[in-house]
């Protein structure tokens, strides 16, 4: 009877194990690998199991995107050297069902071939993507034949989404606070000897968050809380659909000079204060190129009178918010020299949401990567500016 029952129970184990192994599975990618054949070069993407795929291309720079499904992947893979047409390749969550990989191209190429293998010969599934060279018209004319097939009608770089409205909100309501961690998922940001951009200030946004929730005087909201890419125009229309009173946008800075240490925050202008924040700025913006956005047919950005005169009450708070802030870092964390700095970051273009872009520091720095990446560093600076985030608010309400 003992033996039955045993064996009963040891059985519906067994099942139990197998059905869930089957059904919760995970579609994962495993590896990448790369040839080249003459004029062709060969990526192959390592899967384990058949999946549906898609690309397209791009130009300004050379690019080929492709889109698969949301796939997980072991997260210290070691990619290959790139070479051939493949000068570079980042990979990672688009959205949260899909995954995007971009291959930087050396120059105009076509998608010669592209097929799923099935398991062989000791391999499981290969995606197979075949690059040949191609000529300048012909590359353009596939994306503008892309383009007309698909119809597209992008938007504006600043949707009004949400009525322009006064800078502060009414009385007795909590002060709403947008928090975007930049760069996540396919677009890695800058890089230290170990650590990655959009994991640093991905770990501090949380931090800051629960600070800011913990006191209870806020609304807080976080443009993405996991390792996935937002839209640059995203991230504004983010905070406006919050109806946000404050956008505190995180990164971690990179510079040749590995001297170089210290935080700094960056209010709109569209002119930068100097060279190295105009080159930052440039830096920064090409978030979206990085991706794998399209910007065909896009218009340029909104300027009507009205935007204009909402901005200017905008840009004045924003600069309130950022004198504060350097005010209550200074002795918590190392400044750079001029701390307070304006450039034309596109996350801060909102135009009746105040808006700051604070940089952590340099990854570069090798003393400054190892505080952050510090749990107690974090937890120290974002004390701190939680407290700049209470003077703000403070200020604003005596002069109300």
């Amino acid at each position: 009877m003992i033996g039955t029952r045993l064996y009963r129970v040891i059985l519906v184990i067994v099942l139990y194990a197998l059905a869930s192994s089957s059904a919760f599975a995970e579609a994962r990618l495993e590896n990448f690998r790369i040839g080249v054949d003459g004029n062709r070069t060969r990526i192959v993407i390592d899967l384990n199991e058949k999946i549906a795929f898609k690309y397209f291309t791009l130009a300004d720079p050379y690019r080929v995107v492709i889109d698969l499904p949301a796939l997980t992947w072991q997260q210290d893979m070691r990619l290959p050297a790139w070479k051939g047409l493949v000068k570079n390749l980042r990979f990672g969550l688009f959205s949260t069902d899909v995954m995007r990989v971009v291959l930087d191209a050396t120059g105009p190429v076509s998608v010669s071939k592209m097929f799923l293998l099935e398991p062989s010969a000791g391999f499981n599934y290969r995606l197979v993507i075949d690059l040949e060279t191609s000529s300048e018209t012909a590359f353009r004319a596939a994306i503008d034949a892309r383009r007309a097939a698909e119809g597209a009608s992008p938007a504006p770089e600043v949707e009004p989404s949400a009525p322009l409205r006064s800078a502060e909100k009414p009385r007795n309501s909590k002060p709403v606070i947008v928090i975007d961690a930049g760069h996540g998922g396919v677009d890695p940001g800058a890089h230290g000897r170990k650590a990655r951009e959009k994991d640093v200030v991905l770990a501090f946004a949380r931090e800051f968050a629960a600070a800011l929730r913990k006191s209870g005087n806020y609304e807080v909201h976080l443009t993405r809380d996991r390792d996935i890419y937002i839209p640059l125009r995203e991230r504004v229309n983010i905070a406006r659909r919050h109806d946000a009173n404050l956008f505190i946008s995180i990164h971690a800075d990179a510079i040749e000079r590995k001297n170089v240490r210290g935080m700094s925050i960056y209010t709109l202008s569209e002119t930068a204060s100097d060279k190295e924040a105009a080159a930052l700025a440039r830096q920064e913006n090409r978030s979206d190129i990085i991706a794998g956005i399209d910007f065909g047919n896009q218009p340029s950005e909104v300027t009507n009178i009205l935007i204009d005169l909402a901005q200017r009450e905008t840009k004045n708070l924003s600069v309130k918010f950022a004198n504060t802030v350097v005010n209550k870092m200074d002795g918590k964390t190392q400044l750079l020299d001029r701390t307070h700095r304006f450039a034309g970051f596109r996350v801060l273009k909102a135009p009746d949401v105040p808006s700051v872009l604070i940089e952590l520091g340099f990854l570069t720095n090798p003393n400054e990567e190892k505080l952050l990446v510090s749990s107690k560093w974090r937890k120290s600076v974002s004390a701190a500016l939680k407290e700049a985030v209470d003077r703000y608010f403070n200020s604003l309400a005596a002069n109300s």
